[in-house]
This record gives C-alpha cells, structure tokens and sequence, in this order.
C-alpha cells in the first residue's frame, strides 16, 4: 500500500475517532442558532441527547421536546450526515432516519410522526382537535418544500370545536404521493365517523389546492353547517370545500 493511501486511511480513522468521541455540546455550535435551539445536551456529538429542542418556523417556534440521535461517521465520509432521530414532548412522537444531502435538502426514511392538531392553529386558524399522525417510509424536503413523497397522513379523532362543545367528525386519511420533480397529489378518505370527506390534494412548488367535498350519513348538525358555510358552496351533496394559494 502506497503512503499516499496509507495516509487517507489514517486521516479517514482519526476524523471518525474525533467524531465518536466528541461532546454533544459541540453541536449547539454546528447548527444555526436562529433556526435550531438545543438545551440540556449530553453524550457525544456520535450518539447524544438534548433535553430540550425547539425549531423556529415562520409562526414561531415548534417544540419536539427531549431529542436523542445516532449518528453515522461513515455518513460523513459521504458528505451526506444520516441521523437516527427520536424525539418525545408529552403525547408527541417523532421518529426517523433523516439524511442532509445538500444545503437545504433532507431525506426522510421511516418516519413517523404523531401530533396533536392543535399544531396546525399555529399555522392556520382552524377550530379542530384530534390526533394527526405522519407515516412516511420514504419523503425528501428541498428548500422546505416536498420533493418526493410516499405515505399517508392521519386524523384521527376529529372534532371540530363549537361554542356549546365539540362536535365528533370522524377519522380521515391523505393517502400521498410524489414522484421526482412532479406536484405532491394526495386522496382523502374517510375512515370512519358521521362525517364523510372525500377529495384530493395538490401542492405544485409553494402553490396549493384542496377540493374535498364534506357529507353527513344522518342530519348535518346546524352549527357545523353554519361553519362550513363561510368557507364552503352547498352543493346537493353536502358542501364542498375548495382552497388554494401559496405557501
């Protein structure tokens, strides 16, 4: 073996002994602070935990609770960081492999993610309660936005929120799928429940569109069709709820 190759060794060695051996705290100085907040770290930067971790989005900051992570050394020899993820915040779970490929661009393998609804009130001002539950076993992220999808989004049980109590709607699921470089599709399905919605998804870039149309097996209760109709055309159906715009 040549000292040339010798040497690449050796350096690839030390680099992957410095990586397993070093402190976790060190990480709170790798990732962007403004983006990225990490509290209570222990372990090594290989395979480590925080007690506290919060990510900053545009509506504030999203709480994913203790963290822990395993991560690859050969992955770096691969200029492509892969991490195993786990992280808990009461009832909330989130787990996964996800893998940096370039700036920006994040590759998701077996994700799993359960959360309660009320996440979405920081995005939109929406009246619901229920559980939401991501099952990804393969979604990739360029520039915050899906690039390839496969997998399905749950609601399980929905209610929507009135002023004299919540009214029970049903469990529904967003079946998804995205190949490369196409528009994100996904078919809504009922489950189960009084409340039937069926309909579909597109996202194209940062533009969205929703059309589901919404139906009752027995009466529809009159405050929900007071609030479907502020955002909603009554059709002979049920009504029918049509969305789009940009992200």
């Amino acid at each position: 073996m040549s000292r040339f190759r010798l040497g690449i060794l050796l350096a690839s060695f030390l680099l992957v002994l410095m990586v397993t051996s070093a402190p976790a705290r060190l990480l709170g100085l790798l990732v962007p602070a403004d983006r990225l907040v990490l509290q209570g770290l222990s372990g090594s930067l290989w395979q480590g935990s925080a007690a506290r971790c919060l990510v900053a989005t545009g509506n504030g900051y999203v709480h994913l609770g203790a963290v822990t992570w395993q991560l690859s050394p050969l992955s770096l020899l691969h200029l492509s960081p892969s991490l195993k993820l786990e992280s808990r915040w009461g009832s909330q779970r989130i787990s996964g492999q996800v893998t940096l490929r370039n700036k920006g661009d994040f590759e998701f393998h077996e994700l799993q993610a359960t959360v309660s609804s009320q996440l979405l009130r920081q995005f939109a001002p929406l009246m619901i309660e229920g559980r939401l539950s991501l099952q990804f076993p393969h979604l990739r992220v360029r520039d915050g936005l899906p690039y390839m999808a496969e997998g399905r989004v749950l609601w399980e049980g929905a209610q929507w929120l009135l002023p004299q109590g919540p009214l029970p709607l049903g469990s529904y699921a967003v079946d998804v799928d995205q190949q490369a470089e196409q528009g994100l599709t996904g078919d809504i399905i009922t489950l189960s429940g009084p409340i039937e919605a069926t309909g579909s998804v597109e996202v194209q870039g940062r533009n969205y569109g929703v059309d589901v149309l919404v139906a009752s097996r027995f009466n529809m209760d009159r405050q929900l069709q007071h609030a479907l109709s502020l955002f909603a055309e009554p059709v002979s159906e049920g009504y029918r709820v049509q969305l789009s715009g940009e992200f």
